[in-house]
């Protein structure tokens, strides 16, 4: 299916000449918003769910093992990024980091790995182990900035000013490693220009990939206790696609866009229902971007979607 912005796909296309599968990796940390050091409730939307890596004590091979395993039943998959997904993958000991990532990232088929993170947990010690890593092969920081907007930041509970992000990135970006950075669109109370203004914001601080990330309400969790208590406006999809048409207006095309929609557990999603269809939400950007020609950054070519 054909788009017109440089997705992730495309990239790894270009920088590796096939395509590459992202494993899912859990270290079993936890972050400074669930410990006490921050807080001890997490984010406002985020689920409180368990760890695979506590349940299972799989070691760091075990999990590459299994997880290929899984892809390679249903693809002819040959190269892999080791992404380290759940709850704040810096947030350890650098020994204990150093080990992990290293045996991670010498085995022959990982082309890459990916870390996610916040931006308050990147000590210049971890920086510089990524920035060691990051010489053997790419090393990838995600970093959770969800919005630019100080009070929305304040409600969601992330716990840290838009300069500690801005700092994060410029510090990895002059180690040389790229950041990729998670914005939520639709979080309560925000308008349009907010959204805009965060992906803007990102994009000058100089992320070299975006996540944009439609705000799901999940059961269980804090912001759902809120919705509960006085509903606030979900975006439909017709909205969330003009969202989306908007920002990658903004987007200059050398930025990879990782994402544009996701997938939320549907035993947990309360709100909104229609982005269980991803098939459909995609589909549907893909037409509305068509119908506005709209070229993500002014970009002369079409691309093909995630």
């Amino acid at each position: 299916m054909e788009g017109i912005y440089y997705s992730l796909n495309e990239y790894l296309q270009d920088r590796f000449g096939e395509k590459v599968y992202k494993l899912s990796l859990d270290l079993g940390l936890t972050c400074p918003n669930r410990d006490g050091n921050l807080d001890n409730r997490g984010c406002i939307f985020c689920h409180n769910g368990s760890s695979h890596f506590a349940q299972h004590g799989q070691n760091i091979e075990e999990q590459i093992e299994a997880a290929k395993s899984r892809i390679s039943a249903k693809t002819n998959a040959k190269k892999y990024i080791a992404y380290f997904q759940t709850y704040t993958n810096t947030y350890a000991p650098y020994d204990y980091l150093k080990d992990i990532f290293t045996r991670a990232i010498n085995q022959d088929d990982i082309v890459a790995i990916s870390i996610a993170t916040r931006p308050d947990c990147l000590p210049d010690d971890i920086v510089d182990l990524l920035t060691k890593l990051n010489k053997v092969k790419p090393v990838w920081v995600e970093l959770g900035l969800q919005t630019s907007n100080e009070q929305t930041a304040e409600y969601i509970r992330r716990f840290y000013p838009n300069r500690t992000y801005s700092d994060a990135v410029k510090r990895l970006k002059a180690s040389g490693i790229d950041t990729i950075t998670h914005v939520i669109l639709g979080l309560p109370g925000e308008s349009e220009d907010d959204m805009l203004s965060s992906v803007k914001f990102a994009v000058d601080c100089g992320t070299k990939g975006i996540k944009l990330q439609l705000l799901h309400i999940l059961k269980g969790t804090d912001l759902y206790i809120d919705y509960l208590k006085e509903e606030f406006h979900v975006l439909s999809l017709e909205e969330y696609i003009d969202i989306i048409c908007r920002c990658l207006e903004i987007i200059p095309s050398n930025i990879v866009i990782h994402r544009i929609t996701g997938d939320p557990p549907k035993s947990l999603l309360f709100k909104p229902d229609w982005c269980t269809d991803k098939k459909n939400v995609l589909n549907s950007i893909n037409r509305e971007l068509k119908q506005r020609n709209i070229y993500q950054g002014s970009k002369a070519k079409m691309n093909s979607f995630d």
